[in-house]
């Protein structure tokens, strides 16, 4: 089709001025943000006629005036086209439409993320108000179980059904005395029959023309609304006591028949027929013979009493073969019953106390005894008193400090000689933060669909509510005062309390349970004091997250002094301090808390060095001005003892806290038997002399986490559901830290298997048992060449060679950890030549 263009000798010569500078004029259009042009706006009555175009470009400007606008990328197309037919191009400017691009593309971008935030403001709102909803169920549940004891108490005394009597007698005595005044005054006002000239109200039954008897439904119901709205309960009560007494010398039994028999058939009751009876009497005459009411009262007296006899009778020749063969039956599932109910927690000391000594403003929170699972040896007396802004309720007003953990050192009024007299500790850790290898019931029943790997996802998939519960019966029965005495019996004289920041505070987005950690922390303290135990305080987890690791609450990245929160989560961490420090400065805790922990395991190995450095510079000042002066206590951070040689010398009283076990490291791991005990004995050894010599390393050093371990076969211990390096099944998701071939002393051959390392330790063979014996006395030794050393961890679950508790009871470990029938100094056996497979 040919195109409808002006003549050649009408259109200016190609490299004509006034031509190019008509180009250029229309090259810069006006464009939307996509860069398409613009439809055109014509002045009124141009003719923008395409046959007046003077060239190919003026056609298509027409064509697309009078469509949809082309976009860059068509103009772009015909603009090369026209090219191709010798027409030159729009010459726009390229920079700004690429500008224009990059500034809509951010714009969609922050758009979306507006839009994403919002979403997840949603959430977290829709998460807080479930919480609030669950929160409040459990709260007022337990009011009403508390409100339903109060009554049962109440009633279980006959006073208090006194009580209640007298006052329904009260409250029903203003009522009818209000009642009574308002009928003499209705009487005052009435008219006499005869003043009001009605007919003289029948008064016998034949006058009556025996009307009762054809009296319909509705007429009943009539007259007893009347009958009731004259009296009170107490009046008509009365009225029939002295009819009653009136009645008593009628004894025509016949015809009370007669008269009651009609009411009777017609399916009406005691009530009903004194209603009629009072309606007689009012209205003048009326007869009504029969038994006297008294003897009427003493016959149905007498059938009420054989009706119960003969109930009780029968349901005693029911019960008791049914208990005596249930009792046959089911003795040893009840003494177990008993026995599982021995084991709850104690709560007779409430038994004092009423819920309205709480104020209202407290009941509910968790200053409120009476929703406490365990009250046992907490002070339950209400008080609002803080010290650095946390809870003194629970703690009893006296203590006592002269208490000696063991004859190797002094009771706890005295000082202990720290650096010459070397600390025999033990952790109590899966307790106040969870650790999946310590409990792994709480993670065991979960699908890997579920998620749920720590404390974070754990309390996310519950909810607050059942989270709460579950926790707080498990701070009660895993720790309890029993255990501080079994720890001191085994010949330790400090314990090391792990607990996480959720046990002072929790911040929005957490799941954590708030602060009823801190109550059993507390009470942990008083039962480590009266049993003559010192205490290092560890601050295992804090808010972010300082290593990423499910012990410190959340797995997955490290949120503190690290990422976009990292420098708010450290501030926080600062925070928490001074009121930890604030509130044990107080004088109580003076020879208790001898050992303050500043944070368990910053990775700093994964973390800027200066920064943490830094951090820990400014909590030590939090700390010490706040007026702590025991030891403080700060991680390696796995940088390595070596390193630390020269760095935070301004504090005489810091000391190094350094990890140490040989199932982490792939080098370690597969040493062979004899190999890991000459490690222990000399590498450990040296590795702690080097450092505790400031020319060479920091300082006062000690080591704060150990093990029997060998393997790490143990479950959970690599995370839940990662497998193990020891079997090479170790799948992190993450290629650098993933170990997929077998690392044992055998390179698998024989295969490389964790059966026979996680058996029953009875069934563990001499030489093994004489290995991991000889392989724990090499570690207390080497950690004793410094301040001393905690054991990782009195108990747990199942895994003995993580638990002091289980490996003495299994003969594994020695009974009083001053008890040594090894030494370092001994000749070292080939464990290979007695018969230890290195394949375990």
């Amino acid at each position: 089709m040919a195109r409808d263009t002006p003549s050649h000798h009408d259109r200016p010569p190609r490299d004509s001025p006034s031509r190019d500078r008509q180009h250029r004029r229309r090259g810069h259009k006006a464009t939307d943000s996509t860069g398409a042009l613009l439809r055109n706006t014509a002045a009124p009555g141009a003719d923008t006629s395409a046959s007046e175009s003077p060239s190919p470009r003026k056609q298509r400007a027409s064509r697309a005036s009078s469509s949809n606008p082309l976009s860059v990328e068509g103009l772009a197309a015909l603009d090369k086209h026209n090219h191709k037919k010798g027409y030159k191009g729009y010459e726009y400017d390229e920079n700004y439409i690429k500008e224009v691009r990059e500034k809509e593309a951010r714009l969609e971008r922050e758009r979306l993320r507006e839009e994403r935030e919002v979403k997840r403001k949603e959430r977290e709102a829709e998460r807080e108000r479930r919480r609030v909803f669950e929160v409040d169920a459990v709260r007022e549940k337990e009011k009403e179980r508390v409100r339903e004891k109060e009554r049962r108490r109440a009633y279980e005394s006959d006073g208090g059904r006194k009580e209640d009597r007298r006052r329904a007698y009260e409250s029903d005595g203003v009522v009818e005395g209000r009642v009574r005044g308002e009928k003499k005054r209705e009487k005052r006002r009435e008219l006499t029959d005869d003043e009001r000239g009605d007919k003289r109200r029948s008064h016998t039954d034949d006058e009556r023309g025996d009307r009762r008897r054809h009296l319909t439904e509705e007429e009943r119901d009539e007259r007893r609304r009347r009958y009731e709205e004259r009296y009170t309960p107490s009046e008509r009560a009365e009225r029939k006591a002295k009819r009653r007494e009136k009645d008593g010398s009628r004894t025509d039994q016949k015809k009370r028949r007669v008269i009651s028999g009609p009411l009777l058939e017609e399916g009406g009751n005691d009530d009903e027929y004194e209603e009629y009876k009072v309606a007689e009497k009012r209205g003048g005459g009326g007869s009504s013979d029969g038994y006297t009411d008294e003897e009427w009262a003493r016959k149905k007296k007498r059938k009420n009493i054989f009706i119960i006899v003969g109930i009780s009778i029968l349901l005693l020749a029911i019960i008791i073969p049914v208990a005596v063969v249930l009792s046959k039956k089911n003795n040893g599932p009840v003494q177990d019953k008993a026995a599982e109910n021995s084991s709850k927690p104690g709560n007779k000391n409430l038994n004092g106390v009423s819920e309205s000594d709480i104020p209202k403003s407290a009941q509910g929170t968790v200053l409120d005894p009476f929703t406490w699972y365990d009250t046992l040896d907490f002070n339950v007396t209400y008080t609002a008193a803080t010290v650095g802004g946390l809870t003194v309720m629970g703690l009893n007003s006296t203590w006592d400090d002269s208490v000696q953990a063991n004859e190797n050192v002094p009771k706890l009024s005295d000082e202990f000689a720290y650096g010459s007299m070397p600390i025999r500790g033990v952790n109590v850790g899966g307790w106040l933060n969870l650790e999946p290898f310590i409990t792994p019931s709480f993670f065991e029943h979960f699908s890997t669909h579920d998620g749920v790997i720590d404390e974070y996802t754990l309390c996310s998939k519950l909810g607050l509510a059942k989270c709460t519960t579950s926790l707080e019966q498990h701070y009660s029965a895993f720790v309890r005062r029993e255990t501080f005495e079994d720890i001191r019996a085994a010949g330790f004289d400090h314990v090391r309390i792990p607990y996480s920041y959720w046990a002072v505070t929790t911040y929005e987005g957490d799941p954590y349970v708030p602060k009823i950690s801190w109550r059993y922390l507390l009470r942990g303290i008083e039962y480590a004091r009266q049993n003559g135990l010192r205490v290092n305080l560890d601050l295992h987890g804090a808010p972010g997250s300082q290593n990423g690791w499910n012990h410190s609450g959340r797995q997955g990245v490290i949120g503190w002094l690290n990422g976009t929160d990292g420098a708010l989560n450290g501030q926080r961490t600062l925070d928490i301090h001074g009121q930890l420090s604030t509130f044990f400065a107080q004088p109580r805790y003076k020879n208790v808390v001898t050992v303050y922990g500043i944070l368990n395991e910053p990775r700093m190995v994964a973390l800027n060095t200066n920064d943490v450095l830094t951090w820990t510079t400014k909590a030590i000042d939090v700390i010490r001005k706040n007026n702590i002066t025991a030891i403080l206590v700060f991680g390696d951070g796995f940088m390595g003892l070596d390193k630390w040689q020269g760095k935070l010398q301004d504090d005489s009283r810091l000391v190094l806290d350094v990890h140490q076990y040989v199932i982490f490291n792939t080098d370690q791991i597969k040493l062979k038997h004899t190999d890991k005990l000459n490690f222990a004995c000399k590498g450990w050894t040296a590795q702690t002399l080097r450092s505790q010599d400031k020319t060479t390393g920091f300082g006062p050093t000690m080591c704060g986490e150990w093990s029997q371990a060998d393997t790490d076969c143990t479950e959970y211990i690599n995370d839940v559901g990662v497998g193990s390096r020891w079997e090479g099944n170790m799948n992190t998701g993450n290629a650098s830290t993933s170990v997929l071939d077998p690392t044992c002393p055998t390179n698998n051959s024989p295969q490389c298997e964790c059966s026979d390392a996680n058996a029953d330790p009875s069934n563990y063979s001499d030489a093994y048992k004489k290995w991991l014996y000889q392989f724990s006395i090499a570690q207390m030794e080497s950690f004793e060449r410094g301040w001393g050393w905690f054991y990782w961890t009195w108990e747990t679950e199942a895994a003995t060679q993580w638990s002091w508790k289980l490996g003495m009871a299994a003969g594994i470990l020695p009974q009083k950890v001053w008890e040594r029938n090894f030494s370092c100094n001994d000749t070292l056996e080939d464990f290979g030549k007695l018969g230890l497979p290195e394949n375990y």
